[in-house]
């Protein structure tokens, strides 16, 4: 690692939102805490776990490259399990893969899409695999036989 290059201290994702209010609502249900500012079409929240500026932007962008899923990865299906219950308990519709074979590894996982349709996954990685199914983080898509192996990392 280049020992001038500048530490990163959480990383920043811009969502744009068709409602900033209806966003605050479900963000601050996903995520535990409330909003850090907010301002006539914005909301940020500063996560401290995982590190992650999060901002919420009233308006649409067309013409820029799609979002697939945003995802917090855990330690361990009991934290999977956990975060799924704080979610459950605070009306977030939940959507259960356990045992999955996503993304070349077999994970457990929980799914929450906020109100535009931005899909969120907590995930841990039980098992790296072999292979993986083209069709990544859909359900029900990962069809291709799998080699299980020992986690890399």
């Amino acid at each position: 690692m280049d020992s001038n290059a500048p530490e990163v201290m959480k990383a920043h994702v811009a969502l744009s939102v068709s409602n900033v209010d209806a966003s605050i609502e479900f963000y601050t249900k996903m995520l535990g805490i409330s909003p850090m500012k907010m301002r006539p079409g914005y909301a940020k929240f500063d996560v401290q776990n995982p590190p992650l500026n999060l901002s919420l932007n009233a308006g649409r962008i067309s013409g820029k490259g799609t979002l697939s899923h945003l995802g917090l990865q855990v330690g361990s299906t009991d934290d999977v399990t956990a975060m799924r219950t704080r979610w459950s308990a605070s009306g977030l519709q939940i959507r259960d893969e356990m045992q999955t074979e996503c993304c070349y590894a077999l994970q457990d996982k929980a799914w929450v899409q906020d109100p535009d349709g931005n899909e969120w996954e907590v995930f841990t990685v039980i098992a790296d695999l072999e292979y993986s199914g083209a069709a990544c983080c859909q359900p029900g898509q990962c069809e291709i036989p799998i080699t299980i192996g020992p986690l890399n990392g």
